[in-house]
């Protein structure tokens, strides 16, 4: 997510809302405020408890190896004696790769204009498939931030899943991590490059059909105690952060030993 200093100099732009987009509107306020605290410091101080003490939980027994990418991760504070804990985090129904029985399962609340969700995507999301072929389960929710922050986001999370009733989910997703900006004609050339019935997509676009979808993703990801995108759940693990491929490894090693506490 990008630090406060990255948002300087950046006008705020006018946003005209469809009414079909009204609940969104309202959960996306509803939430807003602690979101952006959290967004200023890039977590730093404003994790929950809960989510903190699991951080502390993963470096205590993974080690230090992992690299705080320009040190715009969140902190976790010193515990002691850290206790894992696992969150229960729904997978049904979401966009996921991978096998259904995959004994590991990633789920990532995200927001495609999240230059730190793109660093994960180009950086680390490749190789950590590579790295274990067959065993892992990756699941995509999302997360958009507020239209002051990531104006796009919302509309991008929409043609996404547009996509996906094409099954052309990942192949588009894929594409939303690219450098194009994010706007309507971004999304129609990506349709049309994935040879996608353009005219259905446009349609989906502006239908509303999905935004009580991700709305609901919204709720349940603020109510968890998420603040930041990226944060990903490794069977129920909390880790925050474009963290490097090492950090997913090294908790992902030990979780296949089963050296962590069920």
């Amino acid at each position: 997510m990008e630090s406060s200093e990255a948002e300087e100099g950046i006008e705020e732009e006018s946003v005209t809302f469809k009414k079909s987009h009204f609940y969104s509107v309202l959960v996306v306020l509803a939430f807003a405020a602690g979101v952006l605290i959290g967004y200023a410091a890039w977590g730093r101080d404003t994790v929950p408890a809960t989510v903190a003490q699991q951080l502390a939980a993963i470096s205590s027994h993974v080690g230090s190896g992992a690299e705080s990418p320009a040190d715009e991760v969140a902190e976790a504070p010193v515990n002691p004696q850290p206790q894992y804990r696992r969150y229960d985090i729904p997978t049904e129904g979401y966009p996921s790769l991978g096998p259904d029985d995959a004994e590991i399962v990633i789920v990532e609340f995200s927001d495609f204009q999240c230059p730190y969700c793109q660093r994960f995507h180009d950086e680390t999301f490749p190789g950590l498939l590579a790295a274990y072929p067959g065993k892992i389960r990756f699941v995509y929710r999302n997360f958009p931030l507020p239209p002051n922050m990531h104006p796009d986001a919302m509309s991008a999370a929409v043609a996404s899943l547009c996509a996906g009733d094409q099954n052309a989910y990942w192949d588009y997703h894929g594409k939303l991590f690219g450098d194009n900006p994010l706007n309507e004609e971004t999304y129609i050339q990506y349709a049309t490059d994935l040879d996608l019935n353009v005219e259905e997509f446009t349609a989906c676009l502006s239908s509303g059909k999905h935004d009580d979808f991700i709305a609901q993703d919204m709720d349940f990801s603020s109510n968890l105690g998420v603040q930041s995108t990226p944060t990903f759940f490794v069977n129920g693990l909390a880790i925050v952060g474009a963290q490097p491929l090492s950090s997913f490894t090294q908790l992902i090693d030990k979780e296949l030993a089963g050296e962590i506490p069920q």
